[in-house]
C-alpha cells in the first residue's frame, strides 16, 4: 500500500485514503468479513489513526464496514436487497440513456463506442479482468456522453457500489465476461444504428443477465452476503 505524504490539506488525506480503501472494498481485494485495524492501516498510510478513523466512519456509512462495538470493525457482507436496489436504479437509469444515445449518436460518439469494445476484447483477450472492468464502466460513461446526461454517470456509479462488488466476483469465470462483451456489442450496434427502442431492450436484456448471474453468485459465495 503506497504511504501517503503528510503535507497536504487534512480533507485530501481522509479523502484518499476513504478512496483507497473503497476500492479495496469493492474489488473483493479486501473480501467481506476482513477484519481492519485503525493501527495498521495507519501505519500502512504513515499518517496517524485520525483520518483513519474518520475514513472508516464513512465507510460504514456507505455500507462497506461493520463496526462492532468492543469486537471491532470488519468489511460489511454485501446485503443482496442493496445490489437489488442498485440493479433497480441502473436500469432505470440507463435504458432511459442508450435511447436518448442512440437518437443522438454521431460520427465521434460511434467511432468511441467502437474503440471501446475492442479495449473490452483485447483484456479479455490478455486475460486481465481489471482492465475489462475498467471498459466496461468506460463504455457506460460513454453512453451517458452520447446522451448528453455524463453527469448521470456520476450518480449510476455511486449508486451501484454494492453491485460492483458482485461484478467484481464474476469476473473470475471467463465465461460470464465473454457473455457480458456480446451484449455490449448488441448495445453498442443499435445505438450506432440509431434505433432508441432497440439500444433500451439490447440495455435491459443485459442487465437482467447480470442479474441473473448475481442471484448464481450469491447462491455459489453465500459466506460473503447478507
Amino acid at each position: 500500500m503506497a504511504t501517503l505524504r503528510r503535507a497536504g490539506a487534512p480533507r485530501r488525506v481522509r479523502a484518499d485514503i476513504y478512496r483507497q480503501l473503497r476500492e479495496r472494498i469493492v474489488s473483493v481485494e479486501l473480501e467481506p468479513g476482513t477484519a481492519l485495524s485503525e493501527a495498521r492501516i495507519a501505519e500502512g498510510f504513515g499518517v496517524s489513526r485520525t483520518p483513519v478513523r474518520e475514513a472508516f466512519q464513512r465507510l460504514a456509512e456507505d455500507g462497506f464496514l461493520d463496526v462492532v462495538p468492543q469486537v471491532g470493525t470488519f468489511v460489511a457482507r454485501i446485503d443482496l436487497q442493496a445490489v437489488r436496489d442498485n440493479h433497480f436504479i441502473r436500469e432505470t437509469l440507463e435504458c432511459r440513456i442508450v435511447e436518448l444515445g442512440a437518437a443522438r449518436v454521431d460520427t465521434a460518439a460511434r467511432r468511441a463506442l467502437r474503440e471501446n469494445l475492442v479495449e473490452q476484447a483485447d483484456a479479455l483477450d490478455a486475460g486481465d479482468a481489471a482492465a475489462f472492468f475498467r471498459a466496461d464502466e468506460a463504455l457506460h460513461l460513454l453512453l451517458a456522453r452520447t446522451a448528453g446526461h455524463e453527469s448521470a454517470w456520476s450518480v449510476i456509479h455511486q449508486a451501484k457500489s454494492q453491485l460492483d462488488r458482485v461484478r467484481r466476483l464474476a469476473l473470475a469465470d471467463p465465461g460470464r465476461s465473454r457473455r457480458r462483451l456480446r451484449e455490449h456489442r448488441a448495445i453498442v450496434a443499435r445505438v450506432c444504428a440509431g434505433d432508441p427502442a432497440g439500444a433500451a431492450r439490447a440495455m435491459r436484456e443485459h442487465l437482467a443477465s447480470l442479474f441473473e448471474a448475481i442471484e448464481n453468485i450469491a447462491a455459489d459465495n453465500a459466506h460473503y452476503f447478507v
